[in-house]
């Protein structure tokens, strides 16, 4: 697994790396943002639940065949405390290179605070059923 340069100060910070990774359809980016632990957790739309870093990367490799994916979260909702955050937000997706039309995905980001700054240690996601629910966009902190 390639090792993170960057040491992310906010889950903010590594959500929004981790979009633009996907963007660029960047593995290698894509990969070093995750935590180091192998007990990683990734779920796609509509596919099986990945665990550990040599199946996620042959996940996000098989995506990136197409080329990068522009992806747009909205509607985001933070449960954060010190050492954890979790994002629940609507992905807007836009894949221009394959005509595909635009869909919107829920998506559930769990970052984790490490010695190297904030980490990826899950990625779930699944379509969401008709339109994109209206913004309903809150954040907690938790103490």
């Amino acid at each position: 697994m390639p090792k993170l340069n960057k040491i992310f100060e906010t889950p903010e910070e590594i959500e929004a790396a981790f979009y633009e990774a996907i963007s660029r359809a960047d593995v290698d980016a894509v990969m070093s943002l995750w935590s180091d632990e192998e007990d990683i957790v990734c779920i796609h739309p509509g596919a099986p639940r990945l665990v550990g870093h040599t199946s996620i990367r042959s996940a996000w490799e098989s995506i990136f065949e197409q080329g990068g994916v522009d992806i747009r979260p909205v509607q985001l909702h933070v449960t954060q405390n010190m050492m954890t955050s979790v994002h629940n937000i609507i992905e807007e997706v836009h894949r221009t290179a394959s005509r595909q039309q635009d869909i919107h995905i829920l998506a559930t980001n769990v970052y984790m605070k490490t010695p190297h700054g904030w980490r990826i240690v899950t990625h779930h996601a699944s379509v969401v059923p008709g339109e994109a629910p209206a913004d309903i966009s809150v954040s907690a902190l938790l103490h």
